[in-house]
């Protein structure tokens, strides 16, 4: 029989504890991007700076702790070394400098990843045949060396060998690999660009924004849809599938976006907020039914899908101040969530 616990609590503070529980474990999950466990994230306990997002390959790795405190290293260390070509050539890591450079995590086991290699094959040739230069790193998952090579040999770009697991492992554990295919592009320096490679190279088969760097607001199709899922997002809802409509409202908020990425990026963190304008079409459709949105337009939201909360403002006008009001009560966490 279930018997009261002995400092008397009554149910309803109960229920508030785990709701506040609930609430700060997901905090964290927004804050640190946490998209599948189990995870362990290394902090630096002066700053609260991440010093590692892949701690678990940290302790596989370094059971003794002799690398502690597994800060993170700079790629051009971490590549050191031979890569492969697929016709068995070796080359330096040091042959990648002045270049900028795709660190593609990828396997033949994964239907994603085959997919994506079709699409990034084409896109290596229009770079290459363009006069950048650009070279792709292939970090294998596969589950044997036979897999690797004969997925590797689809590949027109460098692979770090099969067989040199630790380095393979080093590179997940820099860029806090949580799934695949991930691509990560990196400037010359080997500062990363973007996370979001895979997107950008869906969006832009023709590379016409090659090195992709990262847009303030995205206009939400199919192939972006899945950041949805890496935290809260801004998402401003128009009633219009003509281009200059969505054109307006990403000009709209984007200035409110830039302040805030600005801001966050002067204290090395990420931004707490991703920012979309979606238009009309079948995939926005899906959307609204899934969180349960109204038809109006404009309509501005903030979506949280780890939370399955959502916050919304339906007003007749959106302007700047009204976009940076809603910005800012959500940072300070003064809105009502509603479920959805």
């Amino acid at each position: 029989m279930w018997q009261a616990a002995p400092w008397n609590l009554k149910l309803p503070a109960q229920g508030f504890l785990i709701r506040e529980h609930e609430r700060c474990l997901l905090k964290l999950w927004n804050k640190y991007r946490i998209s599948n466990i189990p995870s362990l994230i290394f902090l630096d306990a002066t700053t609260g700076k991440v010093v590692c997002r892949n701690g678990l390959l940290v302790i596989r790795d370094d059971p003794e702790g002799l690398e502690f405190p597994w800060g993170p290293k700079p790629f051009r260390e971490v590549i050191a070394g031979p890569l492969l070509r697929n016709n068995g050539q070796s080359l330096e890591s040091s042959s990648l400098e002045g270049s900028h450079v795709g660190v593609y995590f990828s396997a033949h086991w994964c239907p994603p990843c085959r997919s994506l290699t079709r699409v990034l094959v084409e896109s290596y040739r229009k770079i290459k045949e363009a006069g950048q230069k650009f070279e792709i790193i292939f970090v294998s998952a596969d589950r044997s060396e036979d897999s690797f090579k004969q997925y590797f040999s689809e590949m027109p770009w460098l692979a770090v060998p099969y067989t040199d697991e630790a380095r393979r492992s080093r590179l997940n554990r820099l860029y806090g690999i949580q799934g695949i295919p991930t691509l990560i592009v990196l400037d010359p320096q080997g500062e990363v660009i973007t996370r979001q490679g895979r997107v950008e190279v869906l969006n832009d088969e023709d590379c016409r924004e090659f090195p992709w760097h990262p847009k303030p607001v995205l206009e939400l199709s199919d192939s972006n849809a899945v950041q949805l899922n890496e935290g809260p997002c801004l998402v401003l809802f128009v009633d219009s599938e003509d281009d200059g409509e969505s054109e307006a409202a990403k000009q709209l908020i984007q200035p409110i976006a830039e302040k805030i990425i600005a801001k966050y990026k002067a204290k090395e963190e990420e931004a707490p907020l991703l920012f979309f304008v979606a238009g009309e079409d079948d995939m926005t459709d899906s959307l609204r039914d899934y969180t349960n949105l109204p038809e109006a337009a404009p309509l501005l939201t903030i979506l949280d899908m780890s939370a399955r909360a959502k916050y919304v403002m339906d007003v007749e006008e959106i302007t700047p101040a009204i976009v940076e009001a809603f910005v800012n009560d959500f940072l300070a966490e003064k809105l009502k969530p509603e479920p959805i």
